[in-house]
């Protein structure tokens, strides 16, 4: 899965004679990498993107084949090419200045997203959210599944954009609730079919049906049923399906909600989460989760190299269903905290699969399944009293929020330069042979290390790193990297490392992202090399960065010397008329140095 060579790779979408119970949904982007872990000392690489024609890869020989699929075949069409030479940080930059650079979420589609299948009763629904803010575990959002596909959710039939009056009778009391307990709503839509044309700025010739009838449909047509939904309140969009499309079609539905949504918003940051897309869907800032996987060993390790393909694809907002789809005999309180620890190091982190209240942070320690869904494997009663999940749960939600700000940064960085968030390891050291081979753990950012445990009742992990010196974020402990480690763990520790030369800008424990606070922004230094870092702020909901509307700090730490200065990046200006409250100290010392910046240069000694 992580590399090619040696396989068939039919290019087909969605699920359609795919591995879907280990690998989930295809988007299939035909974007190839290679020339790496050479030792060359160069670090080039090549990269060959083949918009059209779309077609089977055929890597099992000498040489690889690519034949254009049927359709494309019966007319004569000449190969649209695309090759490109340099560092792999490079070839990511031409890709996307051939497909399009990301766009920026809503700051709140980063913090955690919490998923619902069959739901209660309307008092229900609301004291379950209440419960994250009783128990102080961060969300952000709640994201309602459509009845089709469960006996009640939020809408009367698979489809529909009608509310379900069992589970939602007074729907803008129900979000104005949710809305003031700070909670984003989202809601799942289908729409499936052949084809999918135009754009919302299309005119409509005539209105399209509530059901996803039609093979052929404009969407110009589709995209003013979700106009009452934005009226009442709803926030972003979960569009499922759309396997059967063809690439333009399943860009086009990305587009759709990207710019659909700002016809009546035109100032606000759009969420929209997929199980299709194509190549350039990351110019729609559209999510991406990799469908309905199960719930085994096999899948959480599959799912690594996944989210690293998917962002060497282009697509930087991706993520999985926390715990997996379908339950299966696998499917235990262990892997299910396993999997919330690697989905707290994706750029999506939302929870979500059948049997749904296990999905919830608490969920293992009830005593009770819920509304047991679809026959599938169901753990037993026993499993349901397991008091050591939601603290795991709990460390590493509060973990993700503190990294909100070094998150947020690297979101940033690969919306102006095509480097995803989840990076494989050769991408910053492409000379060496054991990076470009390892595929079972990555890089968050260029600074962070994630080495996730994907093996039952392991009391080990082996971790490689790449040359240099390297930190381990549970101890501080310096370690000398190019080499392969075994790193005890237990059920709370996910093995995590810190390059040497890292700035890590870290803030407080939020309960959601837009939260009050007056604690200053932390910079973990981590000395042993010379490094550079980002603190980048906007408002996290507009536009506004676009016309300079953002704050961004250039931050430098010169290991000799260990002095830390900090500039103000050009085009940028200070949002907050006080100065940006700081406190920078070395890591693993109590030493605090607190400073304050107001746009001038500033330099601190640690």
């Amino acid at each position: 899965q992580f590399s090619r060579r040696g396989e068939l790779d039919r290019m087909v979408s969605g699920s359609r004679g795919y591995r879907l119970a280990t690998n989930g949904s295809k988007v299939p982007v035909q974007w190839l990498m290679g020339g790496l872990g050479h030792g060359s000392g160069k670090d080039q690489a090549w990269g060959m993107f083949v918009h059209q024609p779309l077609g089977p890869f055929d890597l099992r020989g000498a040489e690889g084949i690519h034949t254009p699929a049927p359709s494309a075949a019966s007319s004569p069409l000449a190969a649209d090419l695309f090759l490109s030479l340099g560092t792999p940080v490079e070839l990511m930059g031409e890709y996307a200045a051939i497909t399009g650079h990301p766009e920026m979420p809503p700051l709140w589609a980063l913090g955690y997203l919490q998923s619902h299948r069959t739901l209660g009763a309307p008092e229900d629904i609301l004291a379950e959210a209440r419960m994250f803010r009783e128990k102080r575990l961060p969300c952000d959002a709640m994201i309602y599944l459509g009845t089709g596909f469960c006996p009640n959710g939020w809408n009367t039939a698979n489809g529909s954009f009608t509310w379900n009056a069992r589970a939602f009778p007074d729907p803008p009391a129900a979000l104005a609730a949710l809305h003031r307990d700070h909670f984003k709503v989202a809601v799942h839509i289908v729409l499936d079919g052949r084809r999918l044309t135009g754009t919302v700025a299309d005119a409509c010739t005539h209105p399209a049906p509530p059901l996803p009838q039609i093979p052929d449909r404009a969407v110009g047509c589709y995209w003013p049923f979700h106009r009452p939904l934005f009226e009442v309140g709803v926030d972003g969009w979960w569009a499922d399906e759309g396997d059967g499309f063809d690439a333009p079609s399943r860009l086009n539905r990305n587009r759709m909600y990207f710019e659909g949504a700002q016809l009546d918003r035109p100032n606000r940051r759009v969420f929209a989460l997929h199980r299709n897309g194509y190549a350039g869907m990351q110019r729609f800032a559209a999510f991406l989760w990799s469908g309905d996987v199960y719930s085994t060993w096999l899948t959480l390790k599959t799912q690594i190299a996944n989210g690293i393909n998917a962002g060497l694809s282009g697509i930087p907002l991706w993520g999985t269903d926390i715990g997996g789809f379908v339950p299966t005999a696998e499917y235990t309180g262990e892997l299910y905290a396993r999997w919330f620890q690697f989905g707290a190091f994706c750029p999506l982190f939302r929870s979500h699969g059948r049997d749904w209240r296990l999905h919830l942070p608490w969920g293992w320690n009830t005593g009770t399944l819920g509304v047991p869904e679809a026959p599938n494997y169901h753990p037993s009663a026993a499993e349901l009293h397991n008091p050591a999940i939601e603290p795991v749960c709990r460390r590493y939600l509060e973990l993700r929020y503190r990294l909100l700000p070094y998150l947020y940064a690297a979101v940033r960085e690969g919306c102006e330069t095509g480097v995803p968030v989840m990076r494989a390891l050769w991408l910053h050291d492409p000379g060496d042979a054991a990076a470009a081979q390892c595929g079972d753990e990555y890089l968050f950012g260029r600074d962070l290390l994630v080495a996730p445990v994907y093996v039952p009742g392991a009391t080990s992990r082996a971790v490689y790193l790449p040359p240099g010196d390297w930190y381990d974020w549970w101890t501080n402990e310096r370690i000398a990297g190019g080499r392969t480690i075994a790193r005890p763990v237990d059920l709370a520790t996910m093995p995590l490392y810190v390059r040497a030369g890292a700035v890590l800008p870290l803030g407080p424990v939020r309960q959601y992202t837009g939260e009050p606070s007056s604690e200053p922004l932390r910079l973990h230094v981590y000395p042993g090399a010379d490094g550079a870092a980002q603190v980048y702020e906007d408002d996290g909901d507009t536009f506004n960065f676009r016309r300079g509307e953002f704050m961004r700090i250039n931050l430098t730490w010169q290991d000799r010397t260990r002095r830390l200065r900090l500039e103000l990046a050009p085009g940028a200006r200070m949002l907050r008329p006080a100065g940006r409250a700081l406190i920078a100290q070395l890591a693993g010392s109590h030493k605090q140095h607190r400073l304050t910046f107001h746009g001038s240069s500033l330099e601190v000694t640690l």
